[in-house]
């Protein structure tokens, strides 16, 4: 399980799907019985010791929110969804459909998009244009493959996760082709390499597991 510091104390925790109950178990472990609250996006264990864990609802809004939290959160976050997954980089792109953990459409491609270069003057100028025609055309071909690969899906999907580059990704959104599956975009965006195959095929693993905000007591 990975952690990083939360903004405004404490850190984030990203708990396995199949983790989830036996972290759970373990918190009471470690900190005594908690009481729990929550709504359709966040349930809240607030332990005997005063430790706080902010379990964020995947995919939500949960329905029916309300107790017993803890399982309704249980069932919800190990529901098998259908979700699709775009992934940008200046030199490549991948979109898939999965199942569960299971993927079952995709598409993946490549675009040579050429480095910098501290050569100045006109060539510098020539150069810095045919790379941004280059990074254009990939940008292009992730935008049509994406639409190709998750708009037959699109009834059927729980969620759309992006992931690559944020820069890549931010440059795609004003266009049109794109609008009714950013309308289906969800957490978290997926920091991943050059997303090949064998990149797109791992990402469950990240998109699939719970993000918790645990702040220990003082």
């Amino acid at each position: 399980m990975s952690a990083r510091p939360a903004k405004g104390g404490g850190r984030w925790v990203a708990v396995p799907q199949e983790r989830l109950h036996p972290w759970i178990d373990g918190f009471a472990d470690r900190h005594g019985p908690f009481s729990a609250s929550g709504d359709a996006q966040v349930v809240r264990l607030v332990a005997a010791d005063g430790a706080l864990a902010e379990l964020h609802v995947p995919f939500p809004p949960m329905t029916p929110p309300g107790p017993p939290h803890v399982t309704r959160f249980v069932a919800h976050a190990g529901a098998e969804r259908r979700v699709g997954v775009f992934l940008v980089r200046l030199g490549g792109y991948a979109a898939g459909v999965f199942h569960g953990g299971v993927l079952v459409a995709s598409k993946v491609g490549s675009r040579l998009v050429q480095g910098r270069t501290a050569a100045g003057g006109w060539s510098q100028q020539r150069f810095a244009r045919r790379r941004r025609n280059q990074a254009a055309q990939v940008f292009d071909d992730a935008v049509e493959t994406a639409v190709r690969v998750l708009t037959p899906y699109l009834g059927e999907l729980d969620g759309v996760v992006l992931g690559g580059d944020r820069r890549a990704v931010d440059a795609l959104r004003p266009d049109r082709r794109l609008a009714p599956l950013l309308a289906l975009e969800r957490e978290p965006f997926l920091v991943v390499p050059d997303p090949r195959l064998a990149v797109l095929r791992d990402t469950p693993a990240q998109f699939r597991s719970v993000r918790v905000r645990v702040v220990d007591p003082a």
